[in-house]
């Protein structure tokens, strides 16, 4: 009886126990570890919980943005359906049995029988993908447009003037086509690229084909386990168990959740859910051209984030799931209405024909049909979105709308080329027209808008830097962080305040502004490398990776004792990212660029004759291997690849120097010196060039031209010292007392702070 007793109070004492064991596993396992072992446990361990939300999510766009190919989740037509593209040949898709297939031009060009593995997005147009060897996934250019129920051909759409055969990057057979790189991240669970450089294979994995729970909340195995505790137990866990937070989240944390899929952007690794912040793992890229217009409208594939974080709403505070629901994709309220832009916005002072100038729905008038072949019928112009967020068609027919929010201004767009609502609707009518009427609804003040002093940094207007400075000081709420980091990234350095502007940005405490500070500041001397080695220390990845992009090229004995070991930590970290995108042609054109600079000749190689193999038309890198060779003493592979080059861009001055150098390399003294003269021609600025024709007059004994090149040398740069000196030095070779004389007086009065020119006062008599 006693025992009986005496084992009930120990299984009690146990079961009491149990929730604090939990507590502790759970708890203190997290404290210990930077990074715990969560495990995906799939969208079925979340519905008992979470069935509304779940409800929501069936059938978005992002659970329906990648399945198995079958007859539920196909939509195209494959009952023998043909379409003939504009290169002329004829398209098939049909079935084999089970199996979706097309008849296709394949690898090498041969048309040929493929089947369909995987269906690919949902709408308004649906892609399908193909199994290749060493594990790649490639996405057919034929292309089921779902609103029209059509076939299309995407390069008919998309790269209208290019051809786009087997041998063009962008053929669907070819590495702009591949699943594995270019889509799988932002379409499934838990995606792993699995590159393997050393084989160029692929093993990707994903825990779910689709963009399900955890590929927002993180993986949630902690979070089951919490879920079953007692709500005592409970409260001692920080984020409910999930390692990603996704509730009181500021507007700025929130949209970034979103950034690794919805921004144009490079990535460095695969997502990792305990990262501080989303530069840990990826780079946006700036609201520049050529992705976006100077005055940062939309002109390319934005996927909303670069977009959106320029607009006044976002500064203000709003974040995506104040107009989307995020589970379903849908919005909150009815945009058609206004309804939705009235949630913060008078309807008083907006929705009005005081403010929007539009005949109402009912009324008498004509439709348009926009640039974009969209219909706008009367009435459209009543609501807000068709004003303040235009848009236009990318993959051919999938309508997105610019997230930028932003005002009208057909007179920007006679000054910087910019598009505006007015005319990308009312297309027969011209800017002056449309601003003539938004003169007279609204006055003739306008702000200072920042593609301004972009488009003034483009031309090289003098004085641009005050704007772009005094864009950068404003406070946020007047331009934000994107706009002033696209500011900084303009600088044309002409004073000491663009400096400070520079170095101050070094130290912001956003990643964005840090990442660009260390991508604009350029090299000049030891100085400026001990002012970039602390960013080797920065906690965000990108700028750790931006700094030794610029300092890689150092040996050790240029680096100080106390940055060593972070410098040779830095390099390898960053070798590792560059390892992670060498699947791209630019990712093995990146590291070949390494090895070249760390003088690392016969890797070099290998990367950057991978990068042509997998894009002919790549031609950096054929500038850029041509260096390594003349480097490794091969001038005759130099010439080679340069003249192919020269032979695409035969007006293009630095590459006609380039080959004008290899050539003199090469003892094609008369061909070099045709390049060399071509170049200076096409290159007002750079003074070397001129240098480099003299030495060649020289060595053809044709001393009058040697000094008329040096001279325009200086002419060209008539600050820079290295071009008096080299004139001076040609004088004294060839026994010119007195022209080297007089030269000398003047170097002596130009440069009175140099100290090797005043050494000339012992000469001069």
């Amino acid at each position: 009886m006693k025992y009986a007793k005496l084992k009930l109070i120990l299984t009690l004492v146990i079961l009491m126990l149990y929730p604090a064991y939990l507590v502790k596993r759970l708890y203190f396992s997290q404290e210990q570890s930077n990074k715990p072992k969560y495990e995906y446990v799939g969208k079925e361990a979340c519905i008992e919980c979470h069935e509304a939300e779940f409800n929501d999510w069936k059938g978005s766009d992002h659970d329906r943005s990648m399945d198995v190919a079958n007859d539920s989740t196909v939509l195209a037509d494959f009952n023998n359906a043909t379409l003939k593209s504009n290169n002329g040949l004829v398209h098939r898709m049909f079935r084999d049995g089970k199996k979706f297939m097309v008849h296709t031009d394949g690898v090498e060009g041969k048309m040929q029988d493929y089947e369909v593995n995987y269906v690919f997005g949902w709408t308004p147009l649906q892609n399908y993908l193909v199994e290749f060897p060493s594990g790649r996934l490639q996405t057919l250019a034929l292309t089921w447009n779902t609103l029209d129920k059509v076939w299309y051909y995407m390069p008919d759409s998309t790269y209208k003037d290019e051809n786009v055969d087997y041998k063009n990057w962008l053929h669907w057979t070819n590495q702009a086509q591949n699943w594995n790189s270019m889509c799988a991240y932002c379409h499934s669970t838990n995606l792993e690229k699995g590159y393997d450089y050393k084989t160029d294979s692929y093993h990707t994995t994903w825990s779910e084909i689709n963009v399900s729970c955890e590929a927002c909340h993180g993986p949630s195995s902690y979070h089951v386990e919490w879920a079953n505790m007692p709500n005592y137990a409970q409260k001692k866990i920080p984020n409910y168990g999930l390692v990603e937070k996704t509730s009181g989240l500021t507007n700025v944390e929130y949209v970034d959740k979103c950034a690794r899929c919805h921004s144009r952007r490079s990535t460095m690794n695969d997502y990792d859910y305990h990262s501080k912040n989303i530069y840990d793992h990826l780079i946006p890229v700036l609201p520049i051209e050529p992705n976006y217009y100077v005055d940062g409208q939309i002109k390319d594939e934005d996927y909303v984030w670069g977009s959106f974080t320029q607009s006044k709403m976002f500064v203000n505070d709003v974040q995506c799931n104040d107009c989307h629901n995020v589970h379903s994709g849908k919005l909150v309220l009815p945009v058609e209405d206004n309804q939705l832009c009235l949630q913060c916005h008078k309807a008083a002072d907006y929705d009005t024909p005081v403010h929007n100038h539009h005949k109402g729905f009912g009324e008498k008038g004509k439709a348009v049909i926009s640039e974009s072949g969209v219909k706008f019928e009367v009435g459209s112009g009543t609501q807000c979105y068709n004003c303040h967020m235009h848009g236009g068609n990318y993959m051919g027919v999938d309508y997105r709308r610019d997230h930028s929010f932003r005002m009208p201004r057909p007179d920007l767009s006679e000054k910087l080329g910019t598009p505006n609502a007015c005319n990308q609707c009312h297309t027969d009518k011209s800017n002056k027209w449309a601003s003539g009427y938004v003169e007279k609804w609204f006055g003739t003040s306008r702000h200072f808008q920042f593609g301004e002093a972009i488009f003034d940094a483009q031309q090289g207007v003098k004085g641009v830097d005050r704007k772009l400075i005094e864009i950068f000081k404003s406070p946020i709420e007047v331009y934000p962080i994107s706009k002033k980091a696209t500011a900084l990234s303009r600088l044309t350095f002409e004073s000491d305040s663009s400096y400070k502007v520079l170095y101050s940005a070094m130290n912001d405490i956003d990643p964005q502004m840090r990442l660009i500070a260390v991508r604009t500041f350029q090299i000049q001397s030891q100085q400026d490398i001990n002012r970039l080695l602390p960013m080797l220390s920065d906690e965000a990845k990108a700028v750790r990776m931006e700094t030794t992009n610029k300092l890689s090229f150092l040996t050790d004995d240029r680096v100080p004792a106390k940055y060593k070991r972070k410098f040779h930590a830095a390099l390898k970290e960053y070798e590792e990212v560059l390892i992670y995108s060498s699947d791209f042609p630019m990712g093995k054109f990146s590291l070949g660029n390494f090895y070249y600079v760390r003088k690392n000749y016969p890797l070099a190689e290998k990367f950057f004759l991978s990068a042509l193999k997998q894009d002919s038309e790549l031609d950096v890198a054929k500038v850029n291997i041509s260096y390594l060779y003349s480097a490794m003493g091969k001038p005759e592979k130099a010439e080679k690849y340069l003249r192919m080059v020269v032979a695409k861009h035969p007006d293009d001055a630095s590459f006609a120097y380039s080959l004008g150098l290899v050539l003199s390399e090469t003892k094609k003294y008369k061909e070099s010196l045709k390049y060399l003269l071509k170049a200076s021609e096409g290159m007002p600025d750079n003074s070397r060039v001129d240098y480099n024709i003299a030495m060649m007059y020289e060595f053809f004994n044709d001393y009058d031209s040697a000094v008329r090149y040096l001279k325009i040398a200086i002419r060209k740069n008539p600050d820079d010292v290295t071009n008096y000196a080299n004139l001076y030095s040609f004088y004294n070779k060839n026994k010119k007392a007195v022209e080297a004389m007089a030269l000398a007086k003047e170097m002596i009065l130009k440069f009175p702070d140099d100290a090797n020119v005043q050494q000339l006062r012992s000469v001069v008599k």
